[in-house]
C-alpha cells in the first residue's frame, strides 16, 4: 500500500516556518509582509479559494487586503489599479484570482503586472527566468510539488517522469522544473495531453506520474507500475446525491491506484494546501527582496 504524502501536514510545517519569520521580523521593528489579492465578479470557486487565502495571510500573520471589481469592469480599470499596486511600496506582492470576465485580455493583466511583485509566478520574466533556472517566483502549485516530493525525500534523479497536461499553470512549468539540474529534479520528462494517443503506454513505464487533467477518475491501477510515485493536481465537482449536491475527486482513481504506487497525494489534502502555503512563501520573499536588498 502506498504511502501518503500529506500536503496538509507539510503545508501547516511550512506556515509555521513562515509564522517565526514574520514574528522575527516584527520583533525588529519592521512592518508584516503584505499580500493582495484582486478579484473579478463573483466566481463561487475563486471567492473560496481567495477567502482561504486571506484565511491562510491571518495566520502566519501577513498583512492582507482584497480588492474586488464587479464583473462588468473594464479592463481598464482593473489595469489601473494594477498599476497603483506595482507602485504602492506598502505591498509585497499581489494576485489576480483568474479566471477573468470575457471582455479582459488574462495576457494583458498578467503582462501589466510587476514581475517582483507577482506571487503566483506567472509573468513571462518569471517563466523565463524558470526556464533559465536562475532565481525567481516559481508558480505555486509546481513550487508546492517540489517542495512536497522534497520533504518526503523523494528520488528523482535519472527517474523517468511522466505529466499529464501542458496547461501553463501546471503542467509545462512542472515538466521545466522536473528536468532542471537540481534537487528535486535531475528526471527525464514527458510530457502527455489531450492529443496524446495511448497515454497508458507512457504511464505503464513512468517512475513519477504527474497528473493536471481535469478529467476525474482518469488514472487507473492498470495505467501505473508498480511502485510508481503518483501526484495527482486534478480536483473536480462530481455530482452526487449528498447534502452539498457534490463531491471531490482527483485525476486519479485513488482506491485503485494506492495499492499499487509507493507514494501517492490524495485529494483533498494534498497538492492543494502546497499551492497556498506556497504563495505565502513566495510572499515572503518578495518581502526580503524590498525590504533587505542594497
Amino acid at each position: 500500500m502506498a504511502q501518503i504524502l500529506d500536503g496538509l501536514k507539510v503545508s501547516k510545517e511550512i506556515k509555521e516556518e513562515i509564522k517565526n519569520d514574520v514574528q522575527k521580523i516584527l520583533a525588529s521593528g519592521k512592518r508584516a509582509p503584505h499580500l493582495v489579492a484582486i478579484l473579478v465578479g463573483n466566481n463561487g470557486a475563486s471567492e473560496t479559494y481567495v477567502r482561504s487565502k486571506i484565511n491562510d495571510c491571518a495566520e502566519v500573520g501577513f498583512k492582507s487586503s482584497l480588492v474586488r471589481f464587479p464583473s462588468t469592469a473594464s479592463e481598464a480599470e482593473l489595469l489601473e489599479k494594477i498599476q497603483e499596486l506595482n507602485m504602492d511600496p506598502e505591498v509585497d506582492g499581489f494576485i489576480v484570482q483568474l479566471p477573468l470576465p470575457k471582455q479582459m485580455d488574462q495576457e494583458k493583466v498578467i503582462m501589466a503586472i510587476n514581475s517582483h511583485k507577482d506571487v503566483d509566478g506567472f509573468h513571462p520574466e518569471n517563466f523565463g527566468r524558470m526556464a533559465l533556472e536562475m532565481s525567481t517566483f516559481l508558480p505555486a502549485t509546481p513550487f508546492g510539488i517540489l517542495t512536497l516530493l522534497e520533504r518526503y525525500n523523494i528520488e528523482t534523479k535519472g527517474k523517468n517522469c511522466v505529466i499529464i497536461g501542458r496547461s501553463k499553470i501546471v503542467g509545462r512549468p512542472m515538466s521545466i522544473l522536473m528536468g532542471r539540474k537540481d534537487f528535486p529534479g535531475n528526471a527525464t520528462v514527458t510530457v502527455t495531453h489531450s492529443y496524446t494517443p495511448h497515454i497508458e503506454d507512457f504511464t505503464r513505464n513512468a517512475d513519477i506520474v504527474i497528473t493536471a487533467l481535469g478529467d476525474p477518475l482518469f488514472l487507473k491501477a492498470d495505467m501505473i507500475k508498480e511502485g510508481a510515485v503518483v501526484v495527482d493536481v486534478g480536483i473536480s465537482r462530481v455530482e452526487d446525491d449528498s447534502k452539498k449536491g457534490y463531491h471531490l475527486e482527483g485525476d486519479v482513481d485513488f482506491e485503485s491506484c494506492a495499492p499499487k504506487a509507493s507514494w501517492i497525494t490524495p485529494v483533498p489534502g494534498g497538492v492543494g494546501p502546497m499551492t497556498r502555503a506556497m504563495l505565502l512563501k513566495n510572499t515572503i520573499l518578495a518581502y526580503k527582496h524590498t525590504i533587505y536588498k542594497d
